[in-house]
């Protein structure tokens, strides 16, 4: 039964890889697209704290969070902590409403693949995950029904990230994240024409223009642990960002096209180069968050975390518009998890973990004088898998949220998403008892 679900999990993460759409949000217009989740399912589950830190969980919200707890704590009590390896996949169902109706559209997208090796006072950690995507398709129609513009995009930014973190005390631990940003964001434009008898033209105009981007940026985190009581544990962690680069290699052309009126498929007649900097720079705001939380590691956790980003100092001059501007973004989460009885002997819902959360968000992106806020409650479960000795556990969550507003003419999403994640541990450097 256990191999089945394991590879019922990686099959359906496999597909979700193969045929991913990012993101199916208006909002990816505006910047370099929806900025993506970094952390896993169990985070996500909770609200998307990531101050809970453990030694059978990939964190990827802390760098510090490589190192795993104490060998001496729970649940290994003197033994070798296990090598982490986790994958994620997510499918998102939304429905998109304004003042002039609505639509529903899906999508479904590779979250993270990730690997964490404790060695000693020292942890490794190293992975893919995505960090924007971009996925829009959006028409402009004016009062009597015609389409005046067209807009379509596509792409988005990947994140490759080495880390490490070193355990300072038994109590305090600190990490950095070395990342390495790459991705291509596609858009394009049509303006169409009529005849002054209200007849579409024949030819119209298309402006497509590509970004290939690239950069470095870094993530400091500290994590704080103590017990507080014989079971009570309080947790307290940091991280931060610093502002960062992007280099965005541009190209733009000017097409003249033929648009069919059944199938709408485009034929290009003639082709030239648009005006462009071939070469420009993106600002990456810097990122500060803050968490705290207390429970008692076997039985249940509660945390919450703040995030403030310097959202307001982004800069993209290529995608640059008249009606967007940024903001500081800030997010409030809140949410922890309950083991009814994680040694129990019979009954396995016992063991499961159940996790649950809220969050809400500034985004940062501002349209028409509109702050887009978000809004999110999460729930999962933590199915044990495998060898109760090593922890490993399959995780399905289930996220309902809104995003956006109907006024000025926006849209409001209002999203559905489904998470699973393998997250499975082995010990590759425990040492022999006996000879």
């Amino acid at each position: 039964m256990i191999k089945r679900l394991i590879v019922i999990c990686i099959t359906i993460i496999s597909s979700s890889v193969f045929a991913q759409q990012g993101t199916t949000s208006p909002y990816s217009f505006y910047g370099i697209g929806s900025l993506k989740f970094k952390g896993t399912v169990e985070n996500r589950s909770m609200g998307g704290i990531g101050v809970y830190l453990d030694s059978i969980h990939v964190n990827l919200r802390n760098p510090a969070a490589y190192v795993g707890k104490n060998v001496d704590a729970f649940p290994f009590d003197g033994e070798s902590r296990p090598v982490k390896f986790t994958i994620a996949g997510t499918a998102s169902n939304v429905t998109l409403k304004s003042d002039s109706g609505e639509a529903s559209t899906s999508s479904s997208t590779f979250d993270y693949l990730a690997l964490s090796i404790p060695v000693g006072k020292f942890g490794f950690g190293f992975g893919l995950l995505p960090f924007t995507s971009v996925g829009y398709k959006l028409d402009d129609i004016n009062d009597d029904g015609d389409i005046v513009n067209r807009f379509r995009g596509e792409g988005g930014v990947n994140k490759v990230f080495l880390g490490f973190g070193y355990q300072l005390s038994d109590k305090l631990s600190a990490g950095v994240d070395f990342n390495y940003n790459f991705g291509n964001i596609q858009n394009s434009a049509i303006e169409y024409a009529y005849t002054p008898e209200g007849d579409i033209v024949q030819y119209q105009t298309r402006e497509d223009s590509r970004s290939d981007l690239s950069g470095l940026n870094v993530n400091f985190g500290l994590a704080y642990k103590t017990k507080v009581s014989d079971k009570l544990e309080l947790s307290a962690t940091a991280t931060y960002a610093p502002e960062s680069i992007l280099t965005s290699e541009n190209e733009r052309t000017l097409s003249t096209i033929a648009i069919s009126i059944f199938t709408e498929a485009e034929s290009v007649i003639n082709t030239q180069d648009g005006d462009v900097a071939q070469k420009s720079e993106i600002t990456l705001p810097s990122r500060l968050s803050l968490g705290a939380g207390i429970g008692d590691p076997q039985s249940w956790f509660v945390g919450a975390e703040y995030t403030l980003q310097n959202t307001s100092d982004f800069s993209n001059p290529v995608l640059d518009n008249d009606i967007s501007t940024f903001e500081n973004a800030s997010q409030f989460s809140l949410g922890g998890f309950y083991i009814p009885d994680h040694d129990a002997f019979s009954g396995y819902f016992k063991r499961v973990v159940y996790r649950a959360g809220f969050n809400f968000a500034n985004t940062g992106l501002v349209i028409k004088d509109e702050s887009i806020n978000e809004f999110g409650i999460s729930f999962g479960l933590g199915l044990p898998v495998g060898s109760r000795s090593l922890f490993s556990n399959a995780n399905v969550g289930l996220e309902f949220g809104q995003r956006g507003t109907t006024n000025k003419n926006l849209i409001q999403e209002n999203f559905i998403n489904f998470n699973l994640s393998l997250s499975l541990n082995s010990r590759w450097f425990r040492q022999k008892k006996y000879n």
